[in-house]
């Protein structure tokens, strides 16, 4: 009997999907809102949109909208998109609810390649940083499916894994090592490294975007794909998709994703984990839903961790750090529950 890909199947859980993607735009509009309205200096609402639209120039409000939270806000959406994209497509590329960029060492290899860069020619402009974390994130992806697929069984899930945490610790070791050495590369770049959305301007935002939408485009176009290499690849082909095409193009999607968020905040962790654990907890497996779900949902929880960094000491916590604290009971809790048969 011919298998087929996961697909929703009634009107009822149609209807439920609808109102999940209905709930999820509601609280993207309002993790807008959050984003540019409250900090150390809180906005009032009726001068957000003024802020955005229509600044005077002159009033504080306005030039605290405009030009430190608007770029922040559009670069933690785009952000936010990039690595939950990436860490549904990644997680359906190896069927391992556990694997995300950063476990696998995509992004400490992204990481590694910019402090490189940054160390080596003092590159102040952030294309530079983008084409370093490419390459950084394709080095790092390759070495990783090279050693998982050495040995009898080729590159399970279980060994890309543990491959991909050995050398993660090798690159952040090598990365810590390269900004000690360098003290100018250390004191201008300390909190990039862990992650944030502020000190950035509009720039950056418009220059990582093509990136950010090529991947964007590439992962979502997967989604039939990935649903039939989730069946094992002979049922893959039997249904008309190929397994090999199906995980380069995955792959090439991921570093575009990976590449240009960690360009443009540094290395965010466990956001690619958390979120499609939660899709496909709440839709099931089909990655037609799971991809936008993901899409939709990356940026609420970033700009969420981005607001509460702000508020929760005199100071500003960085948005790499808050994500980390709320990401790794979460990862002890899917450990625990071994939840593999959701995918």
């Amino acid at each position: 009997m011919r298998t087929r890909p996961p697909r929703p199947s009634t009107k009822g859980g149609r209807a439920s999907h609808r109102l999940w993607f209905a709930l999820l735009a509601a609280a993207l509009l309002a993790a807008v809102v959050a984003s540019l309205a409250i900090g150390a200096g809180n906005v009032p609402l009726g001068r957000v949109l003024p802020g955005v639209f229509a600044p005077d120039g002159g009033s504080r409000p306005d030039l605290i909208v405009h030009e430190l939270r608007l770029p922040r806000t559009l670069l933690g959406i785009a952000v936010g998109m990039a690595l939950g994209l990436a860490g549904a497509v990644m997680q359906a590329l190896t069927r391992n609810p556990l694997a995300e960029p950063g476990l696998l060492g995509v992004n400490g290899g992204a990481a590694l390649a910019v402090v490189l860069v940054l160390a080596a020619v003092r590159v102040d402009d952030v294309l530079g940083y983008v084409w370093a974390a490419f390459a950084g994130a394709a080095g790092a992806a390759a070495l990783v499916y090279m050693i998982g697929a050495r040995g009898r069984g080729g590159a399970s899930p279980a060994r890309l894994v543990l491959a991909g945490a050995a050398l993660n610790a090798v690159f952040s070791a090598l990365t810590a090592g390269v900004m000690l050495l360098t003290p100018g590369t250390f004191n201008g770049f300390r909190f990039w490294q862990v992650g944030s959305l502020g000190g950035r301007e509009t720039a950056v935002f418009w220059r990582v975007l093509p990136f950010v939408l090529a991947g964007t485009a590439l992962a979502l176009l997967l989604a039939r794909p990935l649903n039939a290499l989730g069946m094992g690849d002979d049922a893959g082909r039997a249904l008309g998709s190929s397994p090999g095409r199906t995980r380069a193009l995955g792959a090439l999607a991921v570093v575009l994703l990976c590449g240009s968020a960690t360009a443009a905040a540094g290395p965010v962790w466990f956001l690619g984990l958390a979120v499609p654990f939660i899709a496909r907890t709440a839709l099931g497996p089909d990655q037609r839903l799971v991809l936008p779900f993901s899409l939709l949902l990356a940026p609420v929880l970033l700009l969420g961790a981005d607001v509460v960094g702000r508020v929760i000491t005199p100071g500003e916590l960085e948005t790499g750090i808050v994500t980390a604290f709320l990401g790794a009971p979460l990862f002890a809790v899917m450990v625990r529950r071994g939840r593999t048969r959701d995918l």
